[in-house]
């Protein structure tokens, strides 16, 4: 498969795949209407948020290899990374801090609910400090000796 084969397919998956997170924020929005709920309306708004989210990334992908090149260049990061090392200091306290209080609901079965809560916060938190890993990965590849 040729190059531009590739990225054609990748369009269109995008496409489709847009249309699924489309549905899924219509989907959570019939439920947030159904419930008064405040733990499942709280589960659907993160669910729709990041759908919303991912439509996002998707529309940013296709456009990437249709209408519009883009780059991350060395002084994009240069202009901010001072800043992103705070930020991500900021992100490993916040681990921290969901993990500490995730031990303490450890085999306490009257708090259920604030353990799933605190897990998905954790998840979260990790996945933001993931993120930021990655961006300083490409950083460390541009800049073979910095």
């Amino acid at each position: 498969m040729s190059t531009k084969e590739k990225q054609e397919q990748i369009v269109a998956n995008m496409r489709k795949w847009q249309k699924i997170e489309n549905n899924s924020v219509a989907a959570t929005g019939a439920v947030i209407e159904e419930t008064e709920n405040p733990i499942i309306r709280l589960v659907m708004e993160i669910i729709q948020r990041d759908s919303q989210m991912h439509f996002r990334i998707q529309q940013l992908i296709e456009e990437s290899l249709t209408t519009r090149a883009i780059a991350l260049s060395t002084d994009d990061l240069a202009q901010v990374w001072t800043m992103i090392e705070k930020h991500k200091a900021t992100e490993e306290r916040s681990v921290a801090l969901a993990q500490e209080s995730l031990d303490a609901t450890e085999g306490n079965k009257g708090m259920l609910v604030q353990r799933y809560l605190l897990e998905f916060l954790l998840a979260d938190e990790k996945k933001h400090d993931q993120l930021l890993e990655k961006l300083e990965a490409i950083k460390k590849d541009m800049y073979p000796y910095a």
